[in-house]
C-alpha cells in the first residue's frame, strides 16, 4: 500500500502534522485494470472521492469521463481538462439553479429518482439525458447506500415515462450496488432490476440505451477484495444473462476502487492511556480521527491497515481514537485494533489505503485542527 516512492517523499520531505500522500501511479494503474475489465463500459470516475485536481487531470487526460455531485465538481472536472460531454450530474438531489448552471456550462447527463426532479431538469435543462435510480439491497457491501437514494423499479418506470412526457431524453437506468462491495453476485441481481424496467418501458415504444452500474469497486483493506478482471467478467455475465445479445451502453463510477489504495495517512501517536489501573485494553489516542479524514471508520465499516515502526514486536488489543474533544471521535472500540505493546509516544504511523473519502471528509476547522493535508506525487 505505501509504495517506496510515498515512503521515500514522508522520508525527505517530513510534513509536520497528519497528511496524505498519494501516488499517482498507483491511480494510473487502476484506471488501465478498469479499462482491461470492462473495455466496453465507459469509467465516469466518482469525483466526491478525491477531488485533487491532479488526480483529475491524469484521469482526464487518459480518457476518463467524471461523475459530479455538484456545480463545483461539474467545475473542477472542467478544469482538469474534461469537455462537458464526459461529465455527469450523478446527484439525485440537487437545485433547480445548480441544474440551470450545469445546463450553461453543457452538461446534459443527469441522475433523478423521483418526478419532481425529473420536472426541475425540463423546466431548466431542456431535452437532456436523464437516468433513473433503482434502489438495490447493498447486500455485501461494507457502506450500503439504500434508501436515501434511489427508487424502486415500478416507480422508475413512471419516471422515465414522466421525463419522456416533458421532452427529455429517458436515456436509462442507473444503480449502486454498495461502497466496498465485495459480492460479485450483486451486480447480477442489480441488472435484473434494470432489465425490468428496460422491458416494461419497451412495451409502451420508449426505448432506453444506457444502464449506469455505478461504484462499489472496493479497494484492498485488512481483507483481500476480488481484482478488477474478476468483477469485469462477473459483470459481462450477468449483463449477457438479462439483456442476451441486446447489450446496453453501459458506465461505470468507480471512485474507491480508482484512488483509495493509492493514498497513505501518516500520523503521530499523541497519548498512550488506561482508564484504571487494572484495564487490559490500552486506549491510542492520534493525531487524526473521525473528524480529520477518517469518517468511515463510522460504525468501524472501514478497517484501515495501520503500520507502525515497532510492527513484529509482541501485539495486544487496544481503542484507537482521534485528538478531538468530542466522545464520537473513537475510531475501533467494539473490536478492538491489535498494535504492538511498544509503541510509544510520538510514534509515526501510517494508516494505509487511505486515498479515497478522506480530505473531503476532513473538517474545516473542528477544535481548531486544519484540514488534512494532502500531497499528489
Amino acid at each position: 500500500m505505501a509504495t517506496q516512492r510515498i515512503l521515500d517523499f514522508l522520508a525527505t520531505r517530513r510534513p509536520n502534522g497528519p497528511c496524505l500522500v498519494v501516488d499517482l501511479d498507483v491511480v494510473r494503474d487502476n484506471f488501465r485494470a478498469f479499462e482491461k475489465a470492462l473495455p466496453d463500459s465507459k469509467i465516469y470516475y466518482a469525483v466526491k472521492a478525491n477531488p485533487a485536481p491532479e488526480i483529475l487531470r491524469l484521469l482526464a487526460a487518459m480518457g476518463s469521463s467524471f461523475d459530479t455531485a455538484s456545480v463545483a465538481e461539474v467545475e473542477m472536472a472542467m478544469d482538469a481538462g474534461a469537455p462537458a460531454d464526459r461529465i455527469s450530474f450523478g446527484n439525485t438531489i440537487k437545485k433547480e439553479r445548480d441544474i440551470a448552471r450545469a445546463y450553461q456550462l453543457g452538461i446534459r447527463l443527469y441522475a433523478v429518482d423521483c418526478v419532481e426532479e425529473v420536472e426541475k431538469i425540463a423546466r431548466v435543462a431542456p431535452g437532456s439525458r436523464v437516468f433513473c435510480r433503482v434502489l438495490t439491497d447493498g447486500e455485501g457491501a461494507e457502506w450500503p447506500l439504500s434508501r436515501k437514494f434511489g427508487c424502486v423499479p415500478a416507480m422508475a418506470v413512471d419516471v422515465l415515462r414522466h421525463a419522456k412526457e416533458l421532452g427529455l431524453d429517458a436515456y436509462g437506468v442507473s444503480f449502486h450496488v454498495g461502497s466496498q462491495q465485495t459480492d460479485l453476485s450483486a451486480w447480477d441481481r442489480a441488472l435484473g432490476d434494470a432489465k425490468k424496467v428496460f422491458a416494461t418501458l419497451a412495451e409502451e415504444g420508449i426505448v432506453l440505451k444506457m444502464v449506469n452500474m455505478g461504484g462499489g469497486f472496493p479497494t484492498r483493506y485488512l481483507k483481500d477484495v476480488p481484482a478488477a478482471q474478476a468483477y469485469g467478467q462477473a459483470i459481462f455475465s450477468a449483463l449477457r444473462k438479462h439483456f442476451g445479445n441486446a447489450l446496453p451502453e453501459t458506465i461505470i463510477e468507480p471512485g474507491r476502487g480508482m484512488v483509495g489504495n493509492a493514498g497513505v495517512i501518516k500520523s503521530e501517536v499523541v497519548l498512550i492511556s488506561k482508564k484504571a489501573d487494572n484495564d487490559n485494553v490500552r486506549w491510542v489516542f492520534l493525531d487524526i480521527g473521525k473528524f480529520g479524514g477518517l469518517a468511515e471508520t463510522m460504525d468501524e465499516a472501514i478497517r484501515y491497515p495501520i503500520v507502525t515502526p515497532r510492527d513484529g514486536s509482541q501485539t495486544a488489543p487496544c481503542v484507537l481514537a482521534g485528538p478531538t474533544c468530542d466522545s464520537a471521535d473513537v475510531l475501533y472500540e467494539k473490536t478492538p485494533y491489535p498494535l504492538p505493546l511498544s509503541l510509544t509516544i510520538g510514534d509515526e504511523v501510517l494508516i494505509e489505503g487511505t486515498g479515497a473519502y478522506t480530505t473531503t471528509y476532513s473538517a474545516v476547522a473542528f477544535n481548531g485542527f486544519e484540514p488534512l493535508r494532502s500531497y499528489v506525487i
